[in-house]
């Protein structure tokens, strides 16, 4: 159980019956009224954002969440596939609207971090894939950096072994290994 002030950001609460990620609270303490918790949730099963307010008195459940290890296979038509690592044979998928924006940073064969709830009747279900922070990608393509070109702030689009486009410096070169931040979405480091 949660109390309404520790109900923060990247906590997995139930709400509604659904496991729902806290992406921003706020506690506002106004004159002469109890303070509040104003939360915005993303449930984790549709995917949608709800506005919802926990007052002084109110606490929350957290959700029975259980982090595994998966592979992540292929992706086809806004459905990805992962596997178990020890079990090929047990496969899954998930919808694009729950992968999200972390979609674009996964490589064939690499092991992401998948969180399972567990509801009241014993079901697991997948409800989250998380990626490591920092994930090392090659570029596979690369336009030639051409010298005094800097009207775009000395920046270049390059395109990893994925197929996803990044901004990256001029000095970049196809088959460099670089070092990308999922959670911005942005070049870290060449390696």
């Amino acid at each position: 159980m949660l109390q309404y002030s520790e109900i923060r950001e990247k906590k997995i609460i139930i709400y509604d019956d659904e496991p729902c990620e806290v992406i921003d609270s706020h506690v506002a303490r106004t004159q002469q009224r109890k303070p509040q918790n104003q939360v915005k949730l993303k449930s984790l099963i549709s995917g949608k954002t709800i506005a919802a307010t926990f007052h002084v008195s109110d606490t929350a459940d957290e959700a029975d969440v259980e982090k595994r290890e998966v592979k992540f296979l292929y992706h086809n038509r806004g459905e990805y596939w992962f596997c178990d690592i020890d079990n090929p044979k047990n496969r899954f998928e998930l919808d694009a609207s729950l992968v999200g924006d972390s979609g674009k940073f996964f490589k064939e064969n690499g092991t992401v971090t998948a969180l399972v709830w567990t509801n009241e009747d014993g079901e697991e279900k997948t409800i989250k894939i998380t990626l490591p922070i920092k994930v090392e990608f090659k570029v596979k393509e690369a336009p030639p950096a051409v010298r005094g070109d800097t009207s775009k702030s000395g920046n270049k689009i390059i395109t990893l072994e994925n197929g996803t486009t990044l901004s990256t410096p001029m000095f970049i070169e196809e088959g460099d290994i670089i070092r990308v931040n999922t959670e911005t979405g942005e070049y870290v480091e060449r390696i």
